[in-house]
């Protein structure tokens, strides 16, 4: 179990699978959501509405952040994909403190568009975060 219980009782973590193989835990995930784009149509004539019909669905990137770790695991899959991209199915889990599933997400065609290392000042005591920022092509719930 990675992290323990906080005073309040509320820590969850997050878990990356990629290809059912769990490379990483994570404090916060951001980016997990989905918008319907809708297409504007004025009829003639009626001049109460618009018609707003669905078009198709966008997802923002997922980002996830961690402390920084000894394992190199999403600086390499990062650098993998600048030189040939591999899309992939992932899944993040969120966990309680006793390491039970209380909610999973599968992402379709998943490939690493960004990460982010460190950032060091010796005149503060900060936690070394890195991130990893995934482009995906479809979110489903597990």
């Amino acid at each position: 179990m990675p992290f323990k219980e906080d005073q309040s009782g509320l820590t969850t973590w997050f878990e990356l699978e990629i290809q059912g193989k769990a490379i990483g835990y994570f404090t916060e995930l951001t980016g997990l959501s989905a918008e319907v784009e809708t297409l504007t149509y004025s009829e003639g004539g009626m001049n109460e509405f618009q018609h707003r019909l669905p078009t198709r669905v966008k997802y923002p990137n997922l980002v996830l952040k961690r402390g920084m770790t000894t394992k190199a695991d999403l600086q390499s899959w990062f650098q993998k994909s600048h030189t040939q991209a591999e899309r992939t199915g992932i899944r993040v889990s969120m966990m309680d403190t006793n390491g039970t599933r209380l909610r999973t997400w599968s992402f379709v065609n998943a490939f690493p568009v960004k990460w982010n290392g460190p950032n060091f000042n010796a005149g503060q005591s900060a936690l070394a975060v890195e991130s990893i920022e995934v482009a995906h092509e479809g979110i489903e719930a597990v």
